[in-house]
Protein backbone atom coordinates (compact mmCIF):
# COMPACT_ATOMS: atom_id res chain seq x y z
CA UNK A 1 0.00 0.00 0.00
CA UNK A 2 1.21 3.34 -0.74
CA UNK A 3 -0.07 7.03 -0.60
CA UNK A 4 1.84 10.35 -1.42
CA UNK A 5 -0.87 11.65 1.41
CA UNK A 6 0.74 12.75 4.80
CA UNK A 7 -1.01 11.50 7.41
CA UNK A 8 -0.94 7.81 6.55
CA UNK A 9 -0.20 5.37 8.47
CA UNK A 10 0.04 2.13 6.19
CA UNK A 11 1.18 -0.66 8.59
CA UNK A 12 -2.07 -0.90 10.49
CA UNK A 13 -4.37 1.69 9.84
CA UNK A 14 -5.34 3.97 7.04
CA UNK A 15 -6.15 7.63 7.48
CA UNK A 16 -7.93 8.83 10.75
CA UNK A 17 -10.51 11.71 10.45
CA UNK A 18 -8.22 14.18 11.52
CA UNK A 19 -5.83 13.59 8.58
CA UNK A 20 -8.84 14.13 5.59
CA UNK A 21 -9.68 16.92 3.50
CA UNK A 22 -12.52 17.84 0.88
CA UNK A 23 -10.67 16.74 -2.40
CA UNK A 24 -8.92 13.96 -1.20
CA UNK A 25 -9.32 11.02 -3.99
CA UNK A 26 -7.73 7.92 -4.54
CA UNK A 27 -8.78 4.96 -7.50
CA UNK A 28 -8.52 1.41 -8.23
CA UNK A 29 -8.12 -0.36 -12.16
CA UNK A 30 -9.19 -3.71 -12.28
CA UNK A 31 -9.52 -5.43 -15.89
CA UNK A 32 -12.54 -8.20 -15.30
CA UNK A 33 -11.90 -11.37 -16.40
CA UNK A 34 -14.17 -14.04 -17.09
CA UNK A 35 -13.53 -15.85 -14.34
CA UNK A 36 -14.09 -12.57 -12.16
CA UNK A 37 -17.35 -12.98 -13.38
CA UNK A 38 -17.66 -16.83 -13.06
CA UNK A 39 -16.36 -16.51 -9.36
CA UNK A 40 -18.88 -13.28 -8.64
CA UNK A 41 -21.63 -15.41 -9.56
CA UNK A 42 -20.82 -18.42 -7.69
CA UNK A 43 -19.45 -16.07 -4.50
CA UNK A 44 -22.75 -13.99 -4.16
CA UNK A 45 -25.12 -16.82 -6.01
CA UNK A 46 -26.69 -14.00 -8.50
CA UNK A 47 -26.36 -16.72 -11.10
CA UNK A 48 -28.68 -14.62 -13.59
CA UNK A 49 -28.05 -15.38 -17.22
CA UNK A 50 -27.51 -12.21 -18.18
CA UNK A 51 -23.99 -12.21 -16.09
CA UNK A 52 -23.83 -15.95 -17.19
CA UNK A 53 -25.28 -17.34 -19.92
CA UNK A 54 -24.03 -15.64 -23.66
CA UNK A 55 -26.86 -17.64 -25.29
CA UNK A 56 -29.30 -15.66 -22.86
CA UNK A 57 -27.53 -12.82 -22.93
CA UNK A 58 -27.68 -12.20 -26.81
CA UNK A 59 -31.38 -12.38 -26.80
CA UNK A 60 -31.25 -8.78 -24.52
CA UNK A 61 -30.83 -5.19 -24.94
CA UNK A 62 -27.31 -5.80 -24.26
CA UNK A 63 -26.27 -8.29 -26.73
CA UNK A 64 -23.68 -10.19 -24.96
CA UNK A 65 -22.96 -10.79 -21.13
CA UNK A 66 -22.55 -7.86 -18.54
CA UNK A 67 -20.95 -7.96 -15.72
CA UNK A 68 -22.50 -7.43 -12.68
CA UNK A 69 -23.47 -4.29 -11.16
CA UNK A 70 -22.23 -5.06 -7.51
CA UNK A 71 -19.10 -5.94 -9.12
CA UNK A 72 -18.19 -2.33 -9.65
CA UNK A 73 -19.63 -1.86 -6.32
CA UNK A 74 -17.14 -4.05 -4.66
CA UNK A 75 -14.43 -1.77 -6.39
CA UNK A 76 -15.38 1.37 -5.08
CA UNK A 77 -14.97 -0.84 -1.76
CA UNK A 78 -11.59 -1.79 -2.65
CA UNK A 79 -10.61 1.77 -2.84
CA UNK A 80 -12.29 2.82 0.45
CA UNK A 81 -11.09 -0.11 2.62
CA UNK A 82 -7.58 -0.21 1.04
CA UNK A 83 -6.58 3.48 -0.09
CA UNK A 84 -8.86 6.34 1.49
CA UNK A 85 -10.26 6.37 3.72
CA UNK A 86 -8.24 2.90 3.96
CA UNK A 87 -8.11 0.13 6.60
CA UNK A 88 -9.91 0.99 9.58
CA UNK A 89 -12.77 2.60 7.47
CA UNK A 90 -16.53 1.49 8.15
CA UNK A 91 -18.71 1.29 5.05
CA UNK A 92 -22.28 3.51 6.35
CA UNK A 93 -24.01 4.27 3.12
CA UNK A 94 -23.39 3.62 -0.30
CA UNK A 95 -26.26 5.22 -3.53
CA UNK A 96 -25.59 4.02 -6.53
CA UNK A 97 -26.83 4.42 -10.15
CA UNK A 98 -25.63 1.90 -13.05
CA UNK A 99 -25.55 4.02 -16.02
CA UNK A 100 -23.56 1.56 -18.64
CA UNK A 101 -22.95 -1.98 -18.78
CA UNK A 102 -19.34 -3.35 -18.55
CA UNK A 103 -18.46 -6.15 -19.82
CA UNK A 104 -15.94 -8.95 -19.95
CA UNK A 105 -12.60 -7.68 -21.00
CA UNK A 106 -13.44 -3.80 -19.56
CA UNK A 107 -10.98 -2.37 -17.27
CA UNK A 108 -13.19 -0.15 -14.51
CA UNK A 109 -12.04 2.35 -12.74
CA UNK A 110 -13.23 3.22 -9.33
CA UNK A 111 -12.64 6.37 -8.05
CA UNK A 112 -13.50 8.19 -4.67
CA UNK A 113 -13.58 11.53 -3.62
CA UNK A 114 -14.23 13.30 -0.68
CA UNK A 115 -16.91 15.58 -0.86
CA UNK A 116 -17.69 16.64 2.95
CA UNK A 117 -16.32 15.76 6.20
CA UNK A 118 -18.96 15.64 9.49
CA UNK A 119 -16.02 15.59 12.11
CA UNK A 120 -18.84 15.07 15.35
CA UNK A 121 -20.46 11.96 13.80
CA UNK A 122 -16.75 10.49 12.87
CA UNK A 123 -18.30 10.38 8.65
CA UNK A 124 -17.04 11.33 5.49
CA UNK A 125 -19.30 11.48 2.39
CA UNK A 126 -17.35 10.31 -0.78
CA UNK A 127 -18.13 10.44 -4.65
CA UNK A 128 -17.93 7.55 -6.08
CA UNK A 129 -17.78 6.51 -9.60
CA UNK A 130 -16.43 3.94 -11.88
CA UNK A 131 -15.67 4.46 -15.35
CA UNK A 132 -14.70 2.56 -18.51
CA UNK A 133 -12.79 4.57 -20.40
CA UNK A 134 -14.53 7.95 -20.33
CA UNK A 135 -17.72 6.25 -20.23
CA UNK A 136 -19.37 6.20 -16.38
CA UNK A 137 -20.54 2.91 -15.68
CA UNK A 138 -21.46 3.56 -12.04
CA UNK A 139 -22.33 6.80 -9.71
CA UNK A 140 -22.97 7.21 -6.61
CA UNK A 141 -22.66 9.06 -3.21
CA UNK A 142 -21.05 6.64 -0.20
CA UNK A 143 -20.69 7.46 3.95
CA UNK A 144 -17.53 6.15 5.90
CA UNK A 145 -17.08 6.34 9.64
CA UNK A 146 -13.37 6.45 10.24
CA UNK A 147 -11.63 7.08 13.51
CA UNK A 148 -10.37 9.54 15.10
CA UNK A 149 -6.82 9.65 16.53
CA UNK A 150 -5.62 8.53 19.70
CA UNK A 151 -5.56 11.31 22.31
CA UNK A 152 -2.13 11.16 24.26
Amino acid sequence: MYSNHEGYNDSIHGYYLEDLKVGMSASHAKTVTETDVVMFAGLTGDNNPVHCNEVFAAQTQFKSRIVHGMFCAGLISCVAGTRLPGPGCVYVDQQLRFKAPVRIGDTVTALCTIQEIIPERRRVIMNTICTVGDKVVVEGTAIFMVSRRAKA
